[in-house]
This record gives structure tokens, C-alpha cells and sequence, in this order.
């Protein structure tokens, strides 16, 4: 498990990388695909909660260092989405298209779900989505839409996030 949450947290710091560089140029409404939380669905959808939560929990503080966020904001959301995720490893079957696609709209309306309760109880200093605004839902379009390609892509690379008899 430790190979592969390591590995889990590289691929999560080259895409958050990404994000915040070259995605960032090219946002729709201010909103970019969230490659970091494609990383950690995928993983924590092959590996179960416990992976799922401390890659979440990786991921996330590497996004907390990155951005203006709070500490632990994004610590919080990537662990809880990485935990709810890794409950249904083995539930269905990963095909190429529709699972990602479904996992990355419906991950992201989880965290937007999660930020709005942070809102809550933090107050608003937690910038939050609006249900009603294009920004959210261009977000799970993006995310939905690069899903299968970011799968695919992270599929070439499962003998280092998958555990050895599983590969």
C-alpha cells in the first residue's frame, strides 16, 4: 500500500502541477478540469477506502500548499471524496468511458457539496460554488469529459498504483 499511495501522491503533484500552470490558462468561466481529483478517484476506486483516504489525504495538502486555500480545506474534501470512493472498489466494472466519466461528475458535485457544509461552518471566508452559476457545472463537464482519457492514461501505469496480485 505504500508503493502505491507514493506513486498515487506523484501522479496527484504532476496534475496539480498542471492545473495551476498550464489548465489555468485555459479555464472556461474560471473553471479547469480538477486532474488531482481524477488521480484520486481512480486510485482510491482500485485500491479501497483506506488507500483512498490517504491519498486523499496527500493530494489534498499538496493542493493546500499550492492555492490560497485554508490548510486542510482540501485535505478534508480529497479524504472524505478518496474514502466514499474506495467503498465501491469492485462494485462495478471500470470500463472506459462511462464509469470515469460518471465517477469525475459525480466526485465533483461531492466536493462542491463538501465546500458549501465548510462554508457553513467556517464561514465566508470559504469561497463556495453556486448551484445556479455556469462555473460548477462547466467544472463536471470538464471533469466528465477528460475522465477517460485521464483513466486511460493512468491505466498504463497500474503495475505501480495497483497492489502486485491485482495487476
Amino acid at each position: 500500500m505504500n508503493k502505491i499511495v507514493t506513486w498515487a501522491t506523484v501522479f496527484a503533484f504532476v496534475a496539480a502541477i498542471l492545473q495551476s500552470t498550464i489548465l489555468s490558462r485555459l479555464a472556461i468561466y474560471h473553471a479547469i478540469p480538477d486532474l488531482t481529483l481524477g488521480v484520486l478517484l481512480f486510485t482510491a476506486y482500485l485500491n479501497g477506502p483506506m488507500t483512498g483516504q490517504i491519498t486523499g489525504f496527500s493530494s489534498g495538502l499538496i493542493l493546500d500548499f499550492l492555492s490560497a486555500a485554508p490548510l486542510g480545506f482540501n485535505m478534508f474534501i480529497r479524504t472524505f471524496i478518496g474514502a466514499l470512493t474506495g467503498l465501491l472498489k469492485g462494485t462495478f466494472f471500470l470500463d472506459v468511458l462511462i464509469l470515469p466519466m460518471v465517477l469525475c461528475g459525480l466526485g465533483t458535485l461531492v466536493k462542491a457539496i463538501l465546500v458549501l457544509f465548510l462554508r457553513f461552518l467556517f464561514g465566508p471566508v470559504i469561497p463556495i460554488y453556486s448551484f445556479f452559476e455556469p462555473t460548477l457545472w462547466i467544472e463536471v463537464a470538464l471533469n466528465a469529459l477528460t475522465a477517460p482519457f485521464l483513466f486511460a492514461f493512468l491505466k498504463l501505469f497500474k503495475p505501480l498504483l495497483l497492489p502486485r496480485k491485482d495487476v
